[in-house]
């Protein structure tokens, strides 16, 4: 069993603390390593409740408050499928790009290796002002 980190970056510089996840096999499809990350997540802020939730993709009730985190308009329980599908859409729809060691991956059913230590970038795509 390995440990992965979780790294989210935006296009603007910005980096929020990594945080690791165990995952037992050497290799995965991105499509599953964005769903445990999504999971594991969702467990977290589900096991805790607060307002507050930093997430991959934001569910669909969220405002953005002051300090660039999201709190859901009524605290409820996220439903980890609903919140996976919305992150696979996301990276369809290039919302972010997932970066695995130094090589970007841009199929959703592209198999990654995950050696001891790998590193993965989730780099949030900001929207350019004006356009």
């Amino acid at each position: 069993m390995g440990m992965v980190t979780f790294v989210d970056e935006t296009t603007s510089g910005a980096r929020r603390d990594a945080w690791g996840l165990e995952i037992a096999e050497e290799r995965l499809s991105v499509r599953e390593l964005i769903r445990r990350r999504v999971f594991q997540e969702v467990a977290e802020y589900n096991a805790r409740r607060s307002g507050e939730f930093r997430g991959l993709v934001q569910p669909t009730d969220t405002e953005r408050m002051l300090n660039g985190c999201y709190t859901l308009r009524t605290p409820r329980r996220i439903d980890p499928e609903q919140q996976a599908e919305l992150a696979l859409t996301a990276f369809g729809r290039n919302g972010f790009l997932v970066l695995v060691g130094d090589r970007q991956v841009e199929e959703l059913d592209a198999e990654v290796d995950l050696p001891l230590g790998t590193e993965v970038v989730f780099l949030k795509l900001v929207p350019l002002v004006g356009g």
